[in-house]
C-alpha cells in the first residue's frame, strides 16, 4: 500500500516537470511529508482539514485536475488572449454601430476616433507584412539623378503654387501680403544672424516652413481641419471643467469662482496628472514618434533633435529634453540649439489648459503649438547649421522613456505631485513680475512727469519700439500699439502675463464695450486677437534663460559652458518662430461665420451689450451721420430703423446722435 502511494506521488511530480509547471499547492508541505495524510497541528493535536468539509480523498482527486487546467491554459494562453481580444473588438464594433445608427451626429466624434485608430493599425499591419516589398519597388527613386530631378520638380511646383495662391487669395484681402512680407523679413533677419551662412541646409529650412504652411492651411482654411481643431479645443475646454469638482471640494465654490489662484492653477494639476497617465500608457510616446518621423524623413534632421521638438508640442521646455536625456552628452551644438529653440518656441500642455481658462481661443492655441514644431527645426537650422558629424542620423538605438512609474496609480500621483512645483513657480513669478512691472511703471511715470510726458510706462515704450514688428505680423495699424505692448510683456516678462492682458481685451470686445474711450482703444479686432494668440505662444522670454540653462546643465553638467554660448541665439530664434507662426496665421486667416443681420437683431429686444450689439449700433450711428436725418437707415437700403432701436442703442453707447 505504501509502495503504491509513493509511485502515485512520483508520477504527479514527473507530469508536472514534463509540462514545465510547478505544483504550487504543495509548497507548504515539509520535505518527505506524506501528501495523503492530513496536515497536523502539533500544538492543537487536530488536523488543519478539520471542519473544512474537504476530505483527503477529494483533495487527491482535485490536485491533478488543477494541474492539468493550469498546464492547458499555459499551453494555449496565446489562443485565449486572441479569443478575448476578438470578443472585446466585436463588442466595441457593436457599440459603435449601435451609436451611429441611433444618432450619427452624436456619435461622430467616436466614429472619427475609431477610424483614426483603424488607419494606424492597418498601416502597421501593411508595414509589417509588405513593408520590405514596397521599399524594393521604390528603390529606383533612390537613384541620385532621379532623386535630384524629383526634388527640383516638387520645389518648382510648390513655388508656382504658392505664387498663384497668394496672387488669387490676397486680391480680396491685401492685408495678407503684409503678413507674407513679415515672413520674408524674419527669415532674412535670421539668415543674417546665421552662425555658418554657407552651411545652411535649405532642405530643412524649406521643408520645415512648407510643413508649417500646409498645417496652417489644413487647420485654418479647410473646413474639416477647422472643425476638427475647433472640436478638439472645445473638448479640451469641457475636459478641463472637471477640475472644478476637485478644486471646489478643497477650496470651496466661492474661492474657485472669484479668485484667480484657485480658479486657474488647479487646472495645471489636473492636466499634468492626465499627461502623466498618457505617458505611462505610452500614448504620448507613440504620438511623438509619429510626428517626429514625419519631420525627420522630410527635413533630413537627426532622430534626437526631432524627437525633442516633437515632444515640445505636449510638454514644457525642461521636460522635453528628458525624452532624449541619455543622448544629450553626445549631441552636436547644432542639435542642442534645436532642442533649446524648440523649448522656447512652444508652450507646455499643462499651461495650455490655463490659457484656455482665460478665454483664449483653444483651436488657435493648439494650432500654434503644432505649427511651431517644424518651424522651430527650420529656423534653428537656419541660424545654427550643422557643421559637425552627428551620431544620431538614424532613429535606431534612440528609445523614448516611459517614466519611472510602476503602475497607473503611481503615474497619477506623480503627475499631480510634479505639478505642485510648477504651480509654485508660476505663482511666484506672477507675484514677482507683476510687482516689478508696477514698480517700473511708477518709476517711469515719475520720470516722465519731470519732462511733461504723461502716463509714461513700460507698455507705452514697448508699444512704440515693437509697433513695426506688430504691423509686419499683419495687424491693423490702429491695433498695433496694443499688440506691441503684449509682445513686449511676453518678451521681457512672460507669456502668462501677456495672455492675461489678451484675455482682458477679448472680454471687453465680447461684452460690447465701446472701442474708443478717451482716445484709448479698449479692444482689438478678431484678426488681431488670432495673430496675437500665435505670436504669444512660446516660452521665449528672458526669464526662461535660467530655467532652460538650469534644466539642461542638471542633466549634462560638463557641457554648461557650451550651452551658455548658444542660449541667447536659441532665445532669439524661438521668439522669431512665434512671430513667423503669427505671420502664417495672418496670411491664412479669413473671417468665419455669417455676419449678423443688424436690422433683424435690433428688432429683437436686447438687455445686455455685446459685440454684435456694438457693431449694429455703430452702423445705426454712422447711417444717421451719412443721411443727416433723425430717421436712420442703411445707406442704399429701403429698410429704416425705428426710434425704439435708436433709443435701445443709446442705452448702452454714447454718441452725438443720442442727444
Amino acid at each position: 500500500m505504501e509502495k503504491e502511494k509513493q509511485e502515485r506521488k512520483e508520477s504527479i511530480s514527473l507530469a508536472t516537470l514534463d509540462n514545465d509547471a510547478e505544483n504550487l499547492g504543495m509548497e507548504f508541505l515539509k520535505e518527505g511529508q506524506n501528501t495523503d495524510e492530513p496536515v497536523w497541528d502539533e500544538e492543537q493535536g487536530t488536523g488543519l482539514d478539520a471542519g473544512t468539509g474537504s476530505s483527503p480523498f477529494w483533495r487527491r482527486r482535485l490536485q491533478p485536475v488543477s494541474l492539468r487546467v493550469r498546464t492547458f491554459y499555459r499551453g494555449h494562453a496565446k489562443l485565449f488572449r486572441w479569443i478575448f481580444l476578438g470578443l472585446m473588438c466585436t463588442a466595441y464594433a457593436a457599440f459603435v454601430l449601435t451609436a451611429c445608427l441611433l444618432n450619427f451626429q452624436r456619435a461622430l466624434a467616436l466614429f472619427i476616433l475609431t477610424c483614426v485608430v483603424l488607419f494606424f493599425l492597418t498601416y502597421n499591419l501593411v508595414k509589417k507584412l509588405w513593408g520590405e516589398k514596397l521599399l524594393r519597388n521604390l528603390k529606383p527613386l533612390s537613384n541620385p539623378r532621379v532623386n535630384l530631378w524629383l526634388k527640383r520638380c516638387l520645389g518648382a511646383a510648390a513655388l508656382v503654387g504658392l505664387v498663384l495662391w497668394l496672387a488669387l487669395d490676397t486680391s480680396q484681402r491685401p492685408e495678407q501680403l503684409v503678413s507674407f512680407a513679415g515672413v520674408c523679413m524674419f527669415i532674412i533677419f535670421l539668415f543674417a544672424c546665421s552662425k555658418h551662412h554657407f552651411a545652411v541646409s535649405w532642405r530643412a529650412v524649406l521643408w520645415g516652413l512648407g510643413l508649417q504652411f500646409v498645417l496652417g492651411i489644413f487647420i485654418i482654411r479647410t473646413e474639416p481641419g477647422f472643425v476638427a481643431f475647433r472640436w478638439l479645443g472645445d473638448q479640451i475646454k469641457i475636459f478641463l471643467d472637471y477640475t472644478v469638482a476637485g478644486s471646489s471640494f478643497v477650496f470651496g465654490d466661492m474661492l474657485v469662482k472669484n479668485t484667480f489662484a484657485f480658479q486657474v492653477l488647479p487646472i495645471i494639476i489636473f492636466f499634468s496628472c492626465v499627461m502623466s497617465i498618457l505617458y505611462y500608457l505610452g500614448l504620448m510616446q507613440w504620438l511623438i514618434l509619429k510626428i517626429s518621423w514625419l519631420m525627420q524623413v522630410t527635413m533630413g534632421t537627426t532622430a534626437t533633435e526631432t524627437l525633442s521638438v516633437a515632444g515640445n508640442i505636449f510638454v514644457s521646455q525642461t521636460e522635453a529634453p528628458l525624452l532624449i536625456r541619455p543622448y544629450l552628452a553626445d549631441m552636436t551644438l547644432s542639435e542642442i540649439h534645436v532642442v533649446i529653440t524648440g523649448g522656447y518656441a512652444t508652450i507646455a500642455g499643462s499651461l495650455l489648459g490655463a490659457y484656455i481658462s482665460f478665454g483664449i481661443d483653444p483651436s488657435s492655441l493648439i494650432a500654434a503649438s503644432v505649427m511651431a514644431a517644424p518651424c522651430a527645426l527650420a529656423l534653428s537650422k537656419l541660424v545654427y547649421p550643422e557643421v559637425e558629424e552627428s551620431k544620431f542620423k538614424s532613429e535606431e538605438g534612440v528609445k523614448l522613456s516611459y517614466g519611472e512609474a510602476q503602475n497607473l496609480l503611481e503615474a497619477t500621483t506623480n503627475g499631480a505631485a510634479i505639478s505642485v512645483g510648477l504651480i509654485a513657480n508660476i505663482a511666484a513669478n506672477l507675484i514677482a513680475f507683476l510687482a516689478v512691472l508696477a514698480f517700473i511703471n511708477a518709476a517711469l511715470s515719475w520720470l516722465g512727469e519731470m519732462v511733461d510726458i504723461q502716463e509714461l510706462s513700460f507698455q507705452l515704450i514697448c508699444s512704440y519700439i515693437l509697433r513695426p514688428v506688430a504691423f509686419m505680423l499683419g495687424v491693423e495699424w490702429a491695433d498695433c500699439p496694443i499688440v506691441a505692448e503684449m509682445l513686449g510683456i511676453k518678451l521681457f516678462l512672460n507669456e502668462f502675463v501677456a495672455y492675461q492682458e489678451l484675455s482682458k481685451y477679448k472680454n471687453r470686445r465680447l461684452q460690447g464695450a465701446e472701442e474708443w474711450i478717451g482716445g484709448k482703444k479698449q479692444w482689438i479686432s478678431v484678426r488681431a486677437e488670432i495673430i496675437s494668440t500665435f505670436a504669444l505662444c512660446g516660452f521665449a522670454n528672458f526669464s526662461s534663460i535660467g530655467i532652460m540653462l538650469g534644466g539642461l546643465t542638471s542633466m549634462v553638467p560638463h557641457r554648461k559652458s557650451e550651452f551658455s554660448k548658444i542660449i541667447m541665439s536659441a532665445l532669439l530664434t524661438g521668439a522669431c518662430v512665434s512671430l513667423v507662426n503669427a505671420c502664417v496665421a495672418g496670411i491664412l486667416y479669413v473671417p468665419r461665420g455669417a455676419e449678423v443681420n443688424c436690422f433683424s437683431f435690433l428688432n429683437t429686444s436686447f438687455n445686455n451689450s455685446s459685440y454684435d450689439a456694438y457693431v449694429c449700433c455703430k452702423q445705426v450711428f454712422q447711417s444717421m451721420q451719412l443721411m443727416g436725418t433723425s430717421s436712420p437707415s442703411f445707406t442704399g437700403s429701403r429698410m429704416e430703423f425705428t426710434t425704439e432701436m435708436l433709443t435701445n442703442c443709446c442705452r448702452f453707447y454714447n454718441h452725438t446722435a443720442c442727444v
